[in-house]
This record gives C-alpha cells, structure tokens and sequence, in this order.
C-alpha cells in the first residue's frame, strides 16, 4: 500500500487515518483493542485523537480515548509501529483551554501521561485561538519539537487567514510550521476547506487529513430518513443532511458503488483521497465489520466521470 506524505515532514502514513473519537463513547476498551488491532494488521498506521474526546459523553471528563490508546500500547508493545496524533486547545476544564504556549506546555504532558509515551508524532492545535498571537502558539510547539516529545506539528479547524499567518509567524522564527490541516470535509461539507484554503493548501505543501469525512455515518447510506436516524449516537448530526442536497449525494453515491462494486463508504472516502491536497480522511468504526468496509477505499480508483458526477451532486 501506497505511503502519503503529511506535508514537507518525514511522516508518511497509510491512506486512511483512524478517528479515536468513538474510543471511550460509542466503544468499550475491548473493542477498542480488538479495532485497533485490525486496523494495524491491516497496514494502515495513522491513528488521530485529541485530549478532549470524549467530554460529551455524560459521565466522563474527557482524555478517555487517549487512556484507551495508551493501554493498548502497553497491551501491544507496538508504539514504533504507529503514527500517532493527538490535539489540544479546546476546553477541558475552565482553566485548560486555548493555545497558549503555557497550556500548551501543559497539556501536551497529560496527553503523554494518558497514552503513556514519550512522545507524539503529530500534534495538532485543535482550534484557533484568536487572543493568543500565532507567534507565540508556534514557539510552544517548537519547543515541544526540539524537547522530542512531539516530532510534527499540525492544526486543525483553522481559517485560511490563521493559517497564513501562522505560517508567517514560524518562517520569520525560522521555527517548525504547521504540516497538516484537519478541517472539516466531505460530499456533504464543503464550503469550509474548498477554496482559500484547500488553494493555501496546495501551494504551501500541507498535508490535509479531513475528519467527518463520512459526515457522522450519512455517507455510509443508512440514514435516508429521520426514521432511520433513531436514537443513533449520532443522529443530531445526520438530521442536517436530511435536504434536497444530501439526497442527491446519495444518489450519486448508490449510482457510483453501483458501477465500482463498492460501498457508498469505500466511494464517499475514494473521492476525498482524489480531491487536491488530501493526505488520507478520518474515519471511524466501531465494529469489525465496518472497519473492513472502510478499509477498503485505499484501494478504490474511481474514474473521472464518477469522480465528476459526485462533484456536481455535493454543489
């Protein structure tokens, strides 16, 4: 399997990256291990999470899917084997938010002690911090970078404009950049990374790595009503899709999986990896069976007319 590049690094992934979002939420530690352990075995080799994740399930306070990864890797002795990336900056606690360079500093040591390592590969400013000057978020992550507890730095939910300016404020230090974008992205969601910034994207060499990339399980093509969204774990975020819009992508998605012998999943996923700029979507499972399912869009080449027709539909 082929090896994407995340920016001017040396970090080269796998083209699927696994979204640790569901790990601590809508999957145990067992199954967990057992997704994980597939995923590797596999081939692939990327793994995305942040501190944060997952705060939003009543009852926990968030870091639960970095603890569930750190005891896999102590479970497997297999941290060599993974790229890993994680995130900071969004709120915690009322006193660990934001990307200052001492928050930084801190938070960057809860995440190692959580997934019990001394470094990570790929760490990400989770959103913008508009009151702490991008100079100064810069100097905290080269100085996580020249202590080797991070090795590539990355940043997630940015504007065009922040990231400019963010890329400015590292080249004047002379300071690692930011290497990656995660932005949101998908057939579905389009508006906020098509244009300026996919354009800044391209010409600077970042390496994109979109998350909802199967906008919360719309694109697998299971929701088509509101009757089958349910008491879903996600269903608050299908309902949007539920539009005129949406149900021409699904259209577009049957007619494609239909001519390629795929699943809308494995299209929904071949398309990003064929738009300018992408490295490798997120995505989640969270059984074995869909796991297999979406690994096997790394593989899918879709031709250009279908590729076109499902551009058209997600406009």
């Amino acid at each position: 399997m082929d090896k994407r590049k995340l920016g001017k690094s040396g970090l080269e992934i796998a083209p699927l990256v696994f979204g640790g979002n569901v790990f601590g939420w809508t999957v145990d530690e067992k199954a967990s291990f057992a997704l994980l352990d597939g995923f590797l075995d596999a081939g692939f080799n990327c793994v995305d999470t942040a501190d944060v994740y997952s705060k939003w399930k009543p009852g926990n306070k968030g870091g639960e899917s970095e603890i569930i990864i750190g005891n896999w890797f102590k479970a497997r002795g297999n941290r060599a084997k993974v790229i890993l990336a994680s995130k900071c900056g969004l709120e915690m606690a009322p006193d660990k938010k934001g990307l200052s360079k001492a928050y930084i500093l801190r938070a960057v040591e809860d995440s190692l002690k959580r997934l019990q390592t001394d470094y990570i590969d790929l760490y990400q400013s989770h959103r913008d911090d508009n009151v702490t000057p991008a100079a100064e978020t810069m100097e905290a992550h080269a100085q996580l970078v020249k202590a080797g507890k991070i090795r590539v730095v990355g940043a997630s939910n940015f504007s065009a404009a922040r990231m400019r300016e963010s890329l400015d404020a590292s080249a004047k230090a002379g300071i690692p950049r930011y290497e990656t974008l995660q932005p949101l992205y998908s057939l579905v969601e389009r508006a906020e990374f098509e244009g300026d910034l996919q354009k800044l994207c391209v010409a600077e060499g970042i390496g994109v790595i979109p998350y909802y990339s199967l906008a919360s399980g719309f694109l697998t093509g299971k929701y088509r009503s509101e009757a089958d969204v349910g008491n879903a774990a996600r269903g608050a975020g299908v309902k949007k899709y539920l539009n005129p819009k949406g149900f021409a992508v699904l259209k577009a998605l049957d007619d494609a999986a239909k001519k390629h012998n795929a699943t809308q999943a494995q299209v929904a996923l071949a398309w990003l990896l064929a738009q300018p700029a992408i490295a490798a979507p997120i995505a989640s499972a969270t059984s074995p069976t869909q796991l297999a399912d979406i690994l096997k869009s790394a593989r899918l080449e879709l031709d250009k007319d279908t590729l076109a027709a499902l551009t058209k539909a997600g406009v």
